[in-house]
């Protein structure tokens, strides 16, 4: 099944993360209920906060950094439950809010057992990168301090589209971007996972290339190859673009630079097998200069079973 949210790279940053935060906090929830605690991991923070002693409910919400109305709401709660209650305070017009002798047992077993083995879960999961990773997740809360998304998205602007070269690490885009497209509309054939999951042997130590375009804010959205395939002779080949990237002219973007790197190969000729399926394809490769050409069906249309087009470059094309 298709990840919406992860194919959508920094721009759902948010969603990917709260769907991370779900996750966990659904397990860290059973080991509570395990324990026979009647309480939710929102409500942890602030047991540990009020161990230091009697709060504010806007002293909470700043030692915790979330919204009063969610610390009033998490006070509420644990009031409900007898784990604290409100504290005589100097001044009439301040709520000030304490643990309850039960909320101290509570806060104890969390502190002595709870937050320990959850700690320990979560540490193994962050087994060698803990440090890198916490740090990361500091520089983004002190990157907000100084500017939000609202105010950050308000400057950004939607072009600014670049390319980027292969490296082992887009491995992994390469083969997505291309296996989500081709069985949305056929099926991945022998040739298809060859190349795809070997793309380094397969394209790149033959002589090939293969280019990645990145747009702001949602990362590596589209790849296209060169395939090697005899003296002179290139295929263009293995180029999509994510959904996420509509409207961007991504597709335009990385064709023509690929056109280009070709050039530069010497690639003669430089052609493309594609399925007539693919109309609004066709019409972008029509558009940079590809034409239709029986003999490049002659000579290499028998690679894929759904070929049915076959077009060759040709520099004074339209």
């Amino acid at each position: 099944m298709r990840d919406v949210i992860a194919d959508m790279g920094p721009a759902f940053l948010g969603s990917r993360l709260k769907r991370l935060a779900e996750r966990m906090q659904a397990g860290a929830m059973s080991t509570i209920a395990d324990a026979g605690m009647p309480l939710q991991p929102g409500h942890m923070a602030v047991l540990a906060a009020l161990r230091a002693g009697p709060m504010t409910i806007g002293q909470l919400a700043e030692t915790i950094g979330i919204s009063q109305p969610g610390i009033t709401r998490s006070v509420g709660q644990l009031g409900n439950l007898g784990i604290l209650a409100d504290a005589p305070a100097a001044d009439q017009r301040t709520r000030l809010v304490e643990l309850t002798e039960a909320g101290r047992a509570a806060a104890h077993q969390a502190a002595s057992d709870l937050w320990p083995r959850i700690g320990m879960a979560a540490q193994e999961l962050l087994d060698g990168f803990e440090n890198r990773f916490m740090a990361q997740i500091a520089a983004i809360e002190r990157a907000l301090d100084q500017a939000s998304i609202a105010e950050r998205a308000a400057r950004a602007r939607p072009d600014g589209l670049r390319l980027r070269e292969f490296s082992d690490d887009l491995a992994r885009d390469f083969h997505d971007i291309n296996a989500q497209w081709i069985t949305a509309m056929f099926s991945l054939e022998a040739t298809d996972r060859e190349v795809l999951e070997n793309p380094r042997a397969r394209i790149i130590e033959p002589g090939g290339a293969i280019l990645f375009v990145e747009a702001p804010g949602l990362g590596v959205v589209g790849a296209c190859a060169l395939q090697k395939t005899g003296a002179s002779s290139f295929e263009l080949t293995k180029m999509g673009v994510r959904e996420s990237a509509r409207g961007l002219k991504a597709g335009e973007f990385l064709l023509d630079a690929m056109i280009a790197r070709a050039g530069e190969m010497g690639a003669d000729p430089l052609y493309l097998l594609t399925n007539r399926k693919c109309a609004a394809a066709i019409h972008l490769y029509e558009k940079l200069g590809f034409t239709h050409d029986a003999d490049i069906m002659a000579s290499y249309g028998a690679r894929y079973a759904r070929c049915d087009v076959a077009m060759r470059y040709t520099a004074g094309g339209a």
